[in-house]
């Protein structure tokens, strides 16, 4: 993980409200030089800190169904399961969990017979599966990737990484 300073959360919440913003205009409005901004920016994106990606709603463009998905895990299979789950197309979401799920997986499918596929095909045969329990996404009512950059860590903080 990239230690962060407060320029690059400067940099980063910039680019979290408008990816598509100029170096330039991002110097102006931080007073940085624009060729910091440039090698800082190339910087976090290298350590895969950032990332610059247009999103869009995936209702909206022809996308039938998203939905999350529960699963379930054998002993000790959690983290391989996640690794299996994110190399899935469908899949843009994976994260490790506690509770019911050891995994939740969010997917997106072109209709119905695209998530039976992946789910009874793919999904279901990964080794270490055991149980899965899905939520189909019936309205998104917010699809948000700009949740700001928290503040420098205390010292002596445990860094987790989101890989």
């Amino acid at each position: 993980m990239t230690e962060l300073d407060d320029i690059d959360r400067q940099l980063i919440a910039a680019l979290q409200l408008n990816g598509r913003k100029s170096f330039k205009e991002i110097a102006e409005e931080t007073g940085i030089p624009a060729s910091s901004v440039r090698y800082r920016v190339q910087r976090l994106e290298e350590s895969g800190t950032l990332q610059i990606v247009g999103i869009a709603n995936p209702l909206s463009i022809g996308f039938d169904r998203l939905a999350l998905i529960g699963v379930r895990c054998a002993p000790g299979m959690a983290r391989s399961v996640c690794k299996d789950l994110a190399a899935l197309t469908e899949s843009s979401y994976v994260v490790l969990t506690t509770g019911t799920y050891d995994v939740m997986v969010e997917v997106v499918c072109r209709d119905l017979a695209h998530y039976t596929e992946l789910l009874y095909d793919r999904l279901q045969l990964i080794d270490g599966v055991s149980v899965t329990e899905t939520f189909f996404v019936l309205e998104a009512h917010k699809l948000a990737y700009g949740w700001g950059v928290g503040t420098a860590p205390a010292p002596g903080t445990v860094h987790t990484t989101i890989q």
